[in-house]
């Protein structure tokens, strides 16, 4: 009787020990997502202001939702050369009197935005700094958690080249109008020296005959 007791309290524990076990394996449970190569890669690294980033990422979920944050850290500076200012952002700009206008800066690019992977987990994007400097873009999924970041640079714009001077071989230019009409002045004008020289032989000998 003392055994059939004891078997039956283990049998009792055992279930209300199952209880809880059983009622985890019931409750939904998140994804499992496979390990996966992710990337993010810059088409352009190296732009000029005015231009724009080409960003490729893959590796997330299919149709994941993916958030790209953007930092930015200033271009080391060198020495402005003379006659010129240092901007906040590294590049130079004359020194010369101005008038303000309000609003005249452009607006800060944004630094958070999101795009959606297709069904592969590919996405392709695009972001326009409006500043000088270098760039770190770190891309999560809002789903599978993966992240891969990638970082490029904006240079100061080029300024445009000056225009070259004619090059004409170290002779002077000569065109035909230039040059004909001395000429056609000249001809005339020894001429009539000709035609007034053999006048003046000929009064001469008519005098001494």
């Amino acid at each position: 009787m003392r055994l059939s007791r004891i078997i039956m309290a283990l049998t009792v524990g055992l279930a209300v020990a199952a209880v809880p076990t059983a009622a985890g394996a019931a409750q939904p449970q998140p994804p499992v997502y496979p390990p996966t190569t992710v990337r993010l890669d810059l088409i352009n690294p190296t732009i000029f202001e005015g231009q724009t980033f080409t960003l490729r990422g893959r590796g997330f979920g299919p149709n994941e939702l993916v958030s790209i944050h953007v930092s930015r850290t200033n271009l080391p500076i060198a020495a402005p050369a003379e006659g010129t200012a240092r901007r906040s952002d590294g590049s130079t700009v004359a020194m010369s009197t101005v008038a303000y206008t309000p609003n005249a800066a452009p607006q800060p690019a944004p630094t958070d935005f999101t795009v959606r992977a297709d069904a592969n987990g590919n996405f392709t994007t695009t972001y326009r700094p409006t500043r000088t400097g270098r760039y770190t873009f770190t891309a999560t999924g809002q789903t599978t958690g993966r992240t891969a970041s990638t970082t490029g640079t904006v240079l100061p714009k080029r300024p445009p080249h000056p225009p070259r001077p004619p090059h004409h071989g170290g002779h002077l230019p000569v065109t035909g109008g230039s040059i004909g009409t001395p000429l056609k002045l000249g001809g005339g004008l020894a001429g009539a020296g000709a035609v007034l020289l053999l006048a003046s032989l000929a009064w001469r000998r008519r005098r001494l005959g």
